[in-house]
Parts: C-alpha cells; structure tokens; sequence
C-alpha cells in the first residue's frame, strides 16, 4: 500500500482539492486498494469542516465530488503513517519539515515537483480570491495529480 498525504495550511481549499481529485484518478485506475489518499492542514481552526464551499463547486464542475471530506491538522505521527507528504506551498512544506521526526522515512516535497504543463512550484491559495483562483488550483492540481500517478505506478490519466 502506497500512502499519499497532501497538506495546506488549513485542509479546507488546496489539499482537499488535491485529496479529491488524485483519489478520482485512482479509482479510475482501478488502483484503490494500492494507494491511499489522505490531506491534512498545518493550522488547527478548520478542524472537523467541509472544503470550502467555492472549492467544492469547481471541483464539482469537473464531476469531483469532495463533500465527504473534513478537515484535520498535520500531526508528527503523519511521517510514520505515510510514504509521500506533499505540500502546496513552500511555507507549508517548512511547517512540515520542522516538525520531522529524526528517523522517517517519508519522501516530503512540493506537490507540483510533479506537473509537467506548468512552470509554478507552489499552488496559490485561493481563500482570498475569486472563482478563477479555484479553477488555476484545478488545473495545477490535475496536473501534478497525473504526474504523481504515473510515478506511483499508474498512467498519465
């Protein structure tokens, strides 16, 4: 079993989209039982709630359905739980670095290492913006989404 984290800062826009979306690739894949899909958030104040309601609506355009997902922080215990922690951002992924326990064994990095269509590192939080944010976080998260798949072993979706 493979097992996929993606953190932003607090689960409820960027790694949910992720979570959704890369989940809806492997399941497409018929690889659900080889991988496991999870996100998390490194702030604490969405604990328990739903996506972002204008997340949830893009994704929901694209026939991804993320209404089954709440929102938890990044614990320790995550890089012994899982094999890849992803991040959305840079500040994120120095969040999680810092708290790395000595010995794991977790690959940690920036999600879009895995794009190929785009030149940007990080994705933008949309919670500040528009509708069109939401929709960029889309296509950069499918992208990096089918790079990752076809790293863990599936196709280019």
């Amino acid at each position: 079993m493979i097992r996929v984290l993606f953190v932003c800062l607090g689960n409820i826009c960027r790694s949910p989209t992720a979570h959704a979306v890369f989940q809806q690739m492997v399941d497409a894949q018929g690889l659900g039982s080889s991988i496991l899909v999870d996100s998390a958030g490194t702030g604490d104040w969405h604990i328990g709630r739903p996506p972002d309601p204008r997340a949830s609506a893009a994704a929901q355009q694209r026939g991804v359905d993320m209404s089954a997902l709440r929102a938890r922080q990044f614990q320790p215990a995550d890089f012994h739980n899982f094999d890849y922690i992803l991040a959305m951002d840079e500040d994120n992924l120095r969040d999680i670095l810092a708290q790395a326990p000595d010995s794991h064994s977790a690959q940690v990095g920036l999600f879009l290492d895995y794009a190929s269509h785009f030149e940007e590192r990080e994705v933008p939080d949309p919670y500040y913006g528009g509708d069109e944010g939401f929709e960029h976080v889309l296509n950069l998260i499918e992208d990096a989404a089918r790079g990752l798949l076809e790293e863990l072993g599936g196709s280019r979706a």
